[in-house]
Protein backbone atom coordinates (compact mmCIF):
# COMPACT_ATOMS: atom_id res chain seq x y z
CA UNK A 1 0.00 0.00 0.00
CA UNK A 2 0.97 3.81 -0.38
CA UNK A 3 0.80 5.11 2.81
CA UNK A 4 1.24 8.61 3.97
CA UNK A 5 2.36 10.29 7.40
CA UNK A 6 1.98 13.71 8.01
CA UNK A 7 3.75 14.40 11.08
CA UNK A 8 5.42 11.13 11.00
CA UNK A 9 9.34 12.01 12.36
CA UNK A 10 8.00 12.08 15.97
CA UNK A 11 7.80 9.32 18.55
CA UNK A 12 5.09 7.70 17.54
CA UNK A 13 5.38 8.50 13.74
CA UNK A 14 8.58 6.52 13.95
CA UNK A 15 7.25 3.86 15.54
CA UNK A 16 4.99 3.61 12.29
CA UNK A 17 7.07 4.25 9.55
CA UNK A 18 9.62 1.99 11.05
CA UNK A 19 6.97 -0.81 11.29
CA UNK A 20 4.86 -0.37 8.25
CA UNK A 21 7.66 0.34 6.30
CA UNK A 22 9.57 -3.10 7.08
CA UNK A 23 5.87 -4.44 5.81
CA UNK A 24 6.54 -3.56 2.70
CA UNK A 25 4.58 -0.52 2.79
CA UNK A 26 5.73 2.59 1.17
CA UNK A 27 5.56 5.51 3.41
CA UNK A 28 6.25 8.94 2.40
CA UNK A 29 6.13 11.38 5.44
CA UNK A 30 5.76 14.97 5.68
CA UNK A 31 7.60 16.89 7.26
CA UNK A 32 8.80 20.82 8.39
CA UNK A 33 12.44 19.59 7.79
CA UNK A 34 12.81 16.65 4.84
CA UNK A 35 15.75 14.96 4.84
CA UNK A 36 15.65 11.55 3.53
CA UNK A 37 14.10 10.39 -0.17
CA UNK A 38 10.76 9.41 1.37
CA UNK A 39 10.61 13.11 3.62
CA UNK A 40 8.35 15.50 1.50
CA UNK A 41 8.77 19.60 2.72
CA UNK A 42 4.98 21.03 4.13
CA UNK A 43 3.62 23.43 6.70
CA UNK A 44 1.34 21.81 8.36
CA UNK A 45 -1.44 24.57 7.60
CA UNK A 46 -1.08 25.17 3.56
CA UNK A 47 -2.05 23.45 0.21
CA UNK A 48 0.88 22.59 -1.35
CA UNK A 49 3.19 20.29 -3.77
CA UNK A 50 3.13 17.80 -1.51
CA UNK A 51 -0.61 17.24 -1.55
CA UNK A 52 0.55 14.93 -4.74
CA UNK A 53 1.56 12.33 -2.10
CA UNK A 54 -1.67 12.06 -0.76
CA UNK A 55 -3.81 11.65 -4.10
CA UNK A 56 -3.26 8.11 -5.48
CA UNK A 57 -2.33 6.83 -2.30
CA UNK A 58 -4.11 4.15 0.03
CA UNK A 59 -4.18 5.29 3.18
CA UNK A 60 -3.17 8.54 5.30
CA UNK A 61 -2.42 8.70 9.16
CA UNK A 62 -2.13 12.29 10.27
CA UNK A 63 0.00 12.61 13.41
CA UNK A 64 0.80 16.18 12.95
CA UNK A 65 0.98 18.72 15.70
CA UNK A 66 3.33 20.50 18.96
CA UNK A 67 4.38 17.87 21.50
CA UNK A 68 2.26 17.98 24.62
CA UNK A 69 5.97 17.30 26.25
CA UNK A 70 6.41 20.96 27.31
CA UNK A 71 5.28 23.69 30.12
CA UNK A 72 1.41 24.17 29.58
CA UNK A 73 1.99 28.32 28.75
CA UNK A 74 -0.66 30.37 26.88
CA UNK A 75 1.41 30.28 23.94
CA UNK A 76 2.11 26.83 23.76
CA UNK A 77 -1.50 25.62 24.44
CA UNK A 78 -2.31 27.78 21.28
CA UNK A 79 0.61 26.50 19.79
CA UNK A 80 -0.96 22.90 20.37
CA UNK A 81 -4.32 23.66 19.41
CA UNK A 82 -3.69 25.42 15.57
CA UNK A 83 -1.03 22.54 15.24
CA UNK A 84 -3.11 20.19 14.97
CA UNK A 85 -6.81 21.61 13.84
CA UNK A 86 -4.24 23.54 10.99
CA UNK A 87 -3.18 20.17 10.03
CA UNK A 88 -5.97 17.86 10.00
CA UNK A 89 -8.15 20.85 7.89
CA UNK A 90 -5.55 21.45 4.96
CA UNK A 91 -5.38 17.00 5.12
CA UNK A 92 -9.29 17.32 4.69
CA UNK A 93 -8.69 19.65 1.75
CA UNK A 94 -5.80 17.63 -0.04
CA UNK A 95 -8.36 14.77 0.24
CA UNK A 96 -10.71 16.08 -0.75
CA UNK A 97 -8.95 17.60 -3.93
CA UNK A 98 -7.46 14.84 -5.18
CA UNK A 99 -8.58 12.97 -8.17
CA UNK A 100 -8.12 9.41 -6.74
CA UNK A 101 -8.40 10.05 -2.60
CA UNK A 102 -7.08 7.51 -0.27
CA UNK A 103 -9.85 5.08 0.70
CA UNK A 104 -9.26 5.57 4.67
CA UNK A 105 -7.72 8.66 7.09
CA UNK A 106 -6.65 7.70 10.32
CA UNK A 107 -6.70 10.94 12.71
CA UNK A 108 -4.72 10.97 15.80
CA UNK A 109 -6.70 12.17 18.54
CA UNK A 110 -6.04 11.46 22.31
CA UNK A 111 -7.83 9.68 25.20
CA UNK A 112 -6.87 13.19 27.27
CA UNK A 113 -10.23 13.88 25.73
CA UNK A 114 -12.05 11.75 28.57
CA UNK A 115 -12.56 13.12 31.97
CA UNK A 116 -10.47 12.84 35.01
CA UNK A 117 -12.08 10.54 37.36
CA UNK A 118 -11.18 7.45 39.33
CA UNK A 119 -14.23 4.91 38.93
CA UNK A 120 -15.54 3.82 35.94
CA UNK A 121 -13.49 3.04 32.90
CA UNK A 122 -14.17 5.28 29.53
CA UNK A 123 -15.03 3.41 26.59
CA UNK A 124 -16.52 5.09 23.40
CA UNK A 125 -20.13 4.62 24.27
CA UNK A 126 -19.89 5.19 27.64
CA UNK A 127 -16.85 7.79 28.01
CA UNK A 128 -17.43 10.84 29.48
CA UNK A 129 -15.97 13.77 27.56
CA UNK A 130 -13.87 15.64 29.72
CA UNK A 131 -13.99 19.66 30.32
CA UNK A 132 -16.13 20.31 33.20
CA UNK A 133 -14.79 18.47 35.93
CA UNK A 134 -14.68 20.01 39.03
CA UNK A 135 -11.40 20.30 41.41
CA UNK A 136 -9.42 20.40 38.92
CA UNK A 137 -7.24 23.15 36.93
CA UNK A 138 -9.15 25.36 34.96
CA UNK A 139 -6.31 24.80 31.69
CA UNK A 140 -7.61 20.62 32.12
CA UNK A 141 -10.80 22.06 29.85
CA UNK A 142 -8.41 23.39 27.53
CA UNK A 143 -6.79 19.99 26.47
CA UNK A 144 -10.13 18.66 26.58
CA UNK A 145 -10.98 21.63 23.55
CA UNK A 146 -7.88 20.77 21.60
CA UNK A 147 -8.79 16.78 21.34
CA UNK A 148 -12.48 18.23 20.46
CA UNK A 149 -11.59 20.50 17.80
CA UNK A 150 -8.91 18.20 16.31
CA UNK A 151 -11.25 15.63 16.18
CA UNK A 152 -14.12 17.89 14.74
CA UNK A 153 -11.43 19.01 12.15
CA UNK A 154 -11.90 15.76 10.77
CA UNK A 155 -15.03 15.33 10.96
CA UNK A 156 -16.17 18.32 9.37
CA UNK A 157 -14.07 17.80 5.94
CA UNK A 158 -15.87 17.11 3.17
CA UNK A 159 -14.12 13.48 2.02
CA UNK A 160 -16.91 11.43 1.18
CA UNK A 161 -14.99 8.41 -0.55
CA UNK A 162 -12.81 7.96 2.04
CA UNK A 163 -13.84 6.63 5.80
CA UNK A 164 -12.30 8.63 8.66
CA UNK A 165 -11.53 7.29 11.96
CA UNK A 166 -10.20 9.05 15.49
CA UNK A 167 -7.44 7.34 17.12
CA UNK A 168 -7.89 8.20 20.42
CA UNK A 169 -4.39 6.99 21.30
CA UNK A 170 -3.65 6.31 25.23
CA UNK A 171 0.35 6.69 25.74
CA UNK A 172 2.02 4.49 23.31
CA UNK A 173 5.05 2.77 25.21
CA UNK A 174 8.17 2.47 22.44
CA UNK A 175 11.79 1.82 23.67
CA UNK A 176 12.97 4.80 21.40
CA UNK A 177 14.86 7.44 22.98
CA UNK A 178 12.82 10.50 23.71
CA UNK A 179 9.81 8.74 23.82
CA UNK A 180 7.72 8.81 27.05
CA UNK A 181 8.38 5.36 28.25
CA UNK A 182 12.92 6.50 27.70
CA UNK A 183 11.40 9.67 30.44
CA UNK A 184 9.58 7.53 32.62
CA UNK A 185 12.22 4.14 32.91
CA UNK A 186 14.84 7.31 33.29
CA UNK A 187 12.78 8.79 36.18
CA UNK A 188 12.41 4.62 37.66
CA UNK A 189 16.42 4.03 37.37
CA UNK A 190 17.42 7.43 39.18
CA UNK A 191 14.81 6.24 42.09
CA UNK A 192 12.22 8.50 41.32
CA UNK A 193 9.82 6.54 40.02
CA UNK A 194 7.16 6.46 42.80
CA UNK A 195 3.88 7.48 43.92
CA UNK A 196 3.20 10.78 42.13
CA UNK A 197 0.34 12.50 45.03
CA UNK A 198 -0.70 9.30 46.38
CA UNK A 199 -0.58 7.65 42.87
CA UNK A 200 -4.55 6.98 42.90
CA UNK A 201 -4.84 8.32 38.88
CA UNK A 202 -5.20 6.13 36.47
CA UNK A 203 -2.37 5.41 33.49
CA UNK A 204 -3.75 4.34 29.93
CA UNK A 205 -1.20 3.48 27.82
CA UNK A 206 -0.97 0.52 24.78
CA UNK A 207 2.62 -1.20 23.66
CA UNK A 208 3.81 0.15 20.48
CA UNK A 209 3.77 -3.15 19.00
CA UNK A 210 0.05 -3.09 19.88
CA UNK A 211 -0.46 0.42 18.63
CA UNK A 212 0.68 -0.99 15.12
CA UNK A 213 -1.36 -3.97 15.23
CA UNK A 214 -4.32 -1.77 16.01
CA UNK A 215 -3.74 0.56 13.18
CA UNK A 216 -3.44 -1.78 10.66
CA UNK A 217 -6.52 -3.53 11.90
CA UNK A 218 -8.24 -0.18 11.54
CA UNK A 219 -7.12 0.02 7.96
CA UNK A 220 -8.53 -3.38 6.81
CA UNK A 221 -11.45 -2.98 8.85
CA UNK A 222 -13.75 -1.00 6.30
CA UNK A 223 -16.74 -0.98 8.98
CA UNK A 224 -15.28 0.44 11.19
CA UNK A 225 -15.33 4.49 11.38
CA UNK A 226 -15.41 7.66 13.76
CA UNK A 227 -13.56 7.85 17.47
CA UNK A 228 -11.85 4.32 18.41
CA UNK A 229 -9.58 3.97 21.72
CA UNK A 230 -6.63 2.68 20.95
CA UNK A 231 -5.49 1.67 24.60
CA UNK A 232 -4.60 -1.83 26.38
CA UNK A 233 -7.24 -3.22 28.12
CA UNK A 234 -5.64 -2.86 31.40
CA UNK A 235 -5.08 0.56 33.15
CA UNK A 236 -4.15 1.00 36.49
CA UNK A 237 -2.95 3.15 39.18
CA UNK A 238 -0.18 5.62 38.98
CA UNK A 239 1.62 3.78 41.70
CA UNK A 240 1.49 0.25 40.24
CA UNK A 241 2.27 1.03 37.24
CA UNK A 242 5.29 2.40 38.38
CA UNK A 243 5.88 -0.09 40.49
CA UNK A 244 5.81 -2.54 38.00
CA UNK A 245 8.14 -0.64 35.80
CA UNK A 246 10.50 -0.35 39.08
CA UNK A 247 10.82 -4.37 38.83
CA UNK A 248 11.31 -4.84 35.18
CA UNK A 249 14.29 -2.75 35.38
CA UNK A 250 15.36 -4.15 39.21
CA UNK A 251 15.35 -0.69 40.59
CA UNK A 252 13.93 -1.85 44.34
CA UNK A 253 12.43 1.31 45.27
CA UNK A 254 10.78 4.48 44.32
CA UNK A 255 10.40 7.42 46.02
CA UNK A 256 6.83 9.37 46.50
CA UNK A 257 6.05 12.83 45.11
CA UNK A 258 3.94 15.29 46.61
CA UNK A 259 2.08 17.17 44.45
CA UNK A 260 4.20 20.19 44.86
CA UNK A 261 6.87 18.26 44.22
CA UNK A 262 5.41 16.84 41.00
CA UNK A 263 5.41 20.80 39.99
CA UNK A 264 8.71 20.88 40.63
CA UNK A 265 9.88 18.05 38.83
CA UNK A 266 8.12 19.47 35.71
CA UNK A 267 8.93 22.28 35.14
CA UNK A 268 12.60 20.88 35.48
CA UNK A 269 12.10 18.25 32.84
CA UNK A 270 10.08 21.32 30.98
CA UNK A 271 6.54 19.77 30.91
CA UNK A 272 3.57 19.47 32.75
CA UNK A 273 2.08 18.03 35.66
CA UNK A 274 -1.41 17.27 33.47
CA UNK A 275 0.77 14.44 32.08
CA UNK A 276 1.30 12.60 35.75
CA UNK A 277 -1.90 13.29 38.01
CA UNK A 278 -5.04 13.54 35.40
CA UNK A 279 -6.47 9.93 35.91
CA UNK A 280 -7.28 8.26 31.89
CA UNK A 281 -8.83 5.31 32.72
CA UNK A 282 -9.49 4.51 28.93
CA UNK A 283 -10.62 1.07 27.90
CA UNK A 284 -10.88 -0.12 23.95
CA UNK A 285 -14.38 -1.01 23.73
CA UNK A 286 -14.97 -0.86 19.86
CA UNK A 287 -11.55 -2.33 19.11
CA UNK A 288 -12.70 -5.55 21.18
CA UNK A 289 -16.07 -5.42 20.53
CA UNK A 290 -14.50 -6.03 16.62
CA UNK A 291 -12.76 -8.78 17.86
CA UNK A 292 -8.86 -7.17 17.84
CA UNK A 293 -6.65 -9.50 20.57
CA UNK A 294 -3.71 -7.53 22.13
CA UNK A 295 -0.73 -9.15 22.38
CA UNK A 296 -0.08 -7.19 26.26
CA UNK A 297 -3.20 -6.74 28.13
CA UNK A 298 -1.16 -6.10 31.40
CA UNK A 299 1.36 -3.72 31.95
CA UNK A 300 3.57 -5.65 33.61
CA UNK A 301 4.87 -7.98 30.65
CA UNK A 302 4.52 -4.96 28.58
CA UNK A 303 6.85 -3.53 30.68
CA UNK A 304 9.37 -6.59 30.61
CA UNK A 305 9.39 -6.55 26.69
CA UNK A 306 10.34 -3.08 26.40
CA UNK A 307 12.89 -2.84 29.26
CA UNK A 308 14.35 -6.11 27.65
CA UNK A 309 14.73 -4.00 24.19
CA UNK A 310 16.20 -0.98 26.00
CA UNK A 311 19.10 -3.13 26.85
CA UNK A 312 19.53 -4.77 24.01
CA UNK A 313 19.63 -1.51 21.87
CA UNK A 314 21.81 -0.19 24.18
CA UNK A 315 24.20 -2.93 23.76
CA UNK A 316 23.98 -2.60 20.28
CA UNK A 317 25.31 0.80 20.58
CA UNK A 318 28.03 -0.21 23.19
CA UNK A 319 29.00 -2.89 20.74
CA UNK A 320 29.11 -0.87 17.87
CA UNK A 321 30.80 2.13 19.61
CA UNK A 322 33.84 -0.70 20.59
CA UNK A 323 33.96 -1.73 16.84
CA UNK A 324 34.43 2.02 15.88
CA UNK A 325 37.28 2.07 17.96
CA UNK A 326 39.06 -1.06 17.65
CA UNK A 327 38.72 -0.50 14.20
CA UNK A 328 39.76 3.26 14.35
CA UNK A 329 43.21 1.69 16.09
CA UNK A 330 43.83 -1.23 13.41
CA UNK A 331 43.94 2.07 11.03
Amino acid sequence: MKIVLPGGTGQVGTVLDRALTRAGHEVTVLTRHPVRAREVGWDGATLGRWAEAVDGSDVVINLAGRSVSCRYTAENLRAMMDSRVDSARVVGEAIAAAARPPRVWLQMSTATIYAHRFDAAHDEATGVIGGSEAGVPDYWAYSVDIAKNWERAQAEASTPATRKVALRSAMVMSPDRGGVFDVLLGLARLGLGGPVAGGAQYVSWIHDEDFVRAVEFLIDRDDIDGPVNLASPGPLPQRGFMRALRAAWGVPVGLPATRWMAELGAFALRSDTELLLKSRRVVPGRLREAGFGFQYRAWQPAALDLVQRVRLSRAGRRGRVAAEAASGRRT
